[in-house]
């Protein structure tokens, strides 16, 4: 019997042994090695790639490719020197400028109507009627009524005018009260305001002004008469006299120079 064994069988023992473990690493000692080189391989390939200047014309596909998306435009510089760069803030000139807001045209509004001064105007005074002053503003002293015969106060003035002779307003006014007394005769007074009225005796019967009616200076409001029984004695004339809250004051101090 020959004992003596082939190297195959004595390869194929040692493999189903101890040897089969050897075999296994190192074929997985070469596959990491070969792994090992080929990303070494690959790494320094991309790094010479990487590192060689582009070269080569680039060829325009048949296929349009989507539109790029649009940029703001860059207004270029009058002077032909400067280079188009785009500043990092935007140009004011790359967008249209915000035209400004027109201010609103003032509103034609209507002037405000100043407010009625509360004052009243300053009155202008005439002389009711043209003549010669017979008695005078009397109340603080006695004065003799030729018609009565006795002596007594005057609380206006007597001046003389023919008869008919028209009768002014002294002043502008509103007709207070137009009547008859038993000792004036007919009566016309007129209320000037601030508590102020002016008072026309010995008027003719039928006066020419109604109670309210508005009279300015110098407006006629009668005719001279001989209507007073207290002073029927006298010449024709006209009785004047003026009150101030209800006080008799002198008409002279209001009147003007003749």
């Amino acid at each position: 019997m020959n004992n003596k064994r082939t190297w195959i069988e004595k390869l194929s023992d040692f493999i189903s042994g101890k040897g089969f473990y050897l075999v296994v690493l190192i074929c997985v000692a070469a596959i990491a090695l070969s792994g090992y080189y080929l990303v070494q391989g690959v790494r320094g390939g991309l790094d010479r790639t990487l590192d060689q200047p582009v070269s080569g014309s680039a060829a325009i596909p048949d296929t349009p490719s989507a539109a790029p998306t649009p940029r703001p435009s860059v207004k270029p510089s009058a002077s032909p020197a400067v280079s188009a760069q785009v500043s990092a803030s935007p140009s004011p000139s790359a967008a249209p400028s915000a035209m400004p807001t027109p201010s609103p045209a003032p509103s034609a509004a209507p002037a405000s109507t100043p407010a009625p001064s509360l004052a009243p105007a300053p009155l202008v005074f005439t002389w009711p009627v043209k003549g010669t002053v017979e008695a005078g503003f009397a109340v603080e002293v006695l004065a003799y009524n030729v018609t009565m015969g006795d002596w007594r106060t005057h609380s206006g003035l007597d001046i003389s005018a023919a008869l008919g002779t028209q009768v002014l307003s002294a002043a502008a006014g509103t007709v207070k009260a137009v009547y008859e007394d038993d000792l004036l005769g007919t009566v016309v007074e007129i209320d000037h305001g601030d508590e102020l009225v002016s008072q026309y005796a010995n008027l003719a019967a039928v006066p020419t002004v109604s109670v309210g009616d508005q009279v300015g200076t110098g407006t006629v409001i009668g005719s001279v008469g001989a209507t007073a029984a207290a002073e029927s004695g006298q010449t024709a004339h006209l009785h004047f006299a003026m009150y101030r809250s209800g006080s008799p004051v002198d008409p002279a101090e209001y009147l003007p120079e003749q």
